[in-house]
Order: C-alpha cells, then structure tokens, then sequence
C-alpha cells in the first residue's frame, strides 16, 4: 500500500518528536515516558476511553476502585512537567512524508517523527435490546476487572461455544450462583455440559427477547419467562477503534488486531502500536505496560537516529560536543 501521497500546501513548523494517537492508559503511559525522556510530544485525545461506562477500574496498583475518568484525568495531570501537548481531537489523517509523517487535526497539518498509536478496540454486542444501556453498569467483560464488586451475587454469563464456557467457570470463582445463558442452541460439547454440571452452573438455552432494569437486572426470554439476575457478564466482537493504522498499511489479523512485535513495532516502520489494539491482555495495567514498552522502544530509534545524523560531531572537542543536538 503506497501511503507516500502528495500533500496539500502546508506550513511543517509545527514539529514533534512523535504523535501518540488515543489517550487511554497506554497512550498515557507512553506520554510520559517520551515526555520524560525529553521528546516534543503531541498527545491526541479523540474522546471517551472504551471503560468510561465503568464505575471503578480494578486490580490497578495504588488506584484501585478508582473511576476510569479520574484514572484519565490523574494522568493528564502527570504530564505537566513535560513538553507534551494534549489536544482534543483525534487524528483525521495521516500520511507518510519521505522517512517521516503528516498528521492532519481537523484543518491543520503537523509534522511528526514518530507514530504510536493507541486507539484501542470497540465492543460490538449482541443486538438485544437494553443490552447496550447496560453496558459498563451491570453488564461487564472482564470478571478480573468486576467480579469483586460482584462476589457472591447472582450473575449470568451470555456466551456459548468455548467462549461461554470458559468465561462462565471463570465468573464461578466469584460467587456460587451462575447461569449460562446461551440465546438459543448451546453448541457446546458433552465434556463442557460435565464441566458446568460438576460445579453447579445452571444452563439456559432460552431466546432473550430483552433486558431490563436499574441496579439490577432482569432477562426476559421470549416464552414470557423472567430471571432477576444481580449482573450478566459476555465476551463482545471487538473491532478496532481506529481505521488509521489500516490506512497506514499496518498489518491486521484475523482477530482484527494490529500485528506488533515484543516492543511494539507495527509492520510499517516508524510507527508503533500498543494497548487492547494489539492483542495484549485487556487490563488497565496491561495497557500501561505496553504503552511504556512501545514508547522506550519509540525513543531508541530515535536516539540511534541522531547519533548517525551527528555521529561526525562526536570527534569535536568535549566542550563542542555539549552543544550537539542543542540545535
């Protein structure tokens, strides 16, 4: 995919180290480590993180049970120090300019080093009505992330296949009370239907029609029927949050995450990847690391750069060479 396009007449004044594209906890992470290290850093902020809905976030070291929106805006504080710009838009376009970039905010261009993108993925659920609604509130993803709040409750999985059933042994550690609840045929196999039976885990194979309620909530199945239920956990389609990195050629898989390796280098040289987009365990913490992971590899390149750019100033006397790079 040739993205090395001709652009419109623009001013490149504007120049960063690199663009973190998506202020999650990774896009933060990586701000400040490339704030830190003492690189211009343009952070883009497109909007709401994907856990926004969720009251707390959980199983994060020294902040737990914090709100997501309180996790954000701690660490947009953090940056202060740092040469990071925070801007309230999101990437409209980005375009490969010789061994560097162009990203377009709104009507503007920028010139920019390095990319890292940290837009995540979306949650594509099931169409059933007042699932949605509930989202973040009493239907969850992760039992890692919710299942202390909701320990010893009563609590659905909706899932079949071995999605289902890994997820609904998973919530059974919480709490003794769980239902399967499977929207149809549970195409699961006769081992699996053993592994529920053995610990309790009750099988419904009714059609949903809809879900209802505030703090708690109620399925209702299309034979009329009803179960009161205190939380139903799923595993949603996700998506990725972001046609960008596809646009830049980046390689996507058949999980349609962006294809990276162990520093979180993409297909595409000079741009990086990180966070739930990637495939990395989808936890507030994980995402943090990969975003630190990405943007010390991001700098190394950008260290090794300038040594060869000015390799031939390091045979100038001691007192010259403090002024490389000061430029």
């Amino acid at each position: 995919m040739n993205t090395e396009l001709a652009l419109p007449q623009v001013d490149f004044a504007e120049k960063y180290d690199a663009v973190i594209v998506g202020a999650g906890p990774a896009g933060l992470s990586a701000a400040l480590v490339l704030g830190g290290a003492r690189r211009k850093v343009l952070l883009l902020d497109g909007g709401p993180s994907r856990n926004t809905r969720a009251t707390a976030a959980h199983g994060v070291f020294t902040r737990d049970c914090t709100p997501p929106n309180d996790l954000k805006r701690l660490g947009l504080q953090d940056l202060a120090p740092y040469d990071v710009t925070v801007c309230q838009t999101p990437a409209r376009e980005i375009k490969l300019v010789g061994q560097e970039f162009a990203v377009r905010l709104e009507q503007r261009w920028v010139q920019v080093r390095r990319v890292l993108f940290a837009t995540g993925i979306r949650d594509k659920l099931p169409q059933i009505a007042g699932l949605r609604e509930r989202w973040g509130r009493t239907v969850h993803h992760c039992p890692y992330c919710d299942g202390w709040p909701n320990r010893e409750a009563k609590l659905g999985v909706l899932g079949s296949h071995q999605e289902g059933h890994h997820l609904a042994l998973s919530v059974r550690a919480w709490t003794d009370w769980v239902t399967l609840l499977t929207d149809g045929p549970d195409e699961l196999t006769a081992q699996q239907r053993r592994d529920l039976h053995k610990v309790d885990i009750a099988l419904n194979t009714k059609k949903i029609r809809r879900f209802s309620g505030e703090d708690d909530l109620t399925v209702h199945f299309e034979d009329g029927s009803e179960l009161c239920l205190d939380a139903l956990f799923l595993n949603p389609t996700q998506v990725q949050g972001s046609t960008l990195p596809a646009q830049l050629g980046c390689e996507i898989n058949e999980k349609s995450r962006v294809v990276v390796n162990e520093n979180g280098m993409t297909s595409v040289r000079g741009v990086w990847a990180a966070g739930d987009m990637t495939g990395a365990p989808q936890y507030v913490v994980s995402a943090a690391a990969s975003g630190h992971a990405a943007a010390v590899s991001l700098n190394t390149t950008l260290i090794h750069e300038e040594v060869r750019a000015h390799g031939a100033a390091f045979h100038k006397s001691p007192d010259e060479q403090s002024h490389v790079g000061e430029a």
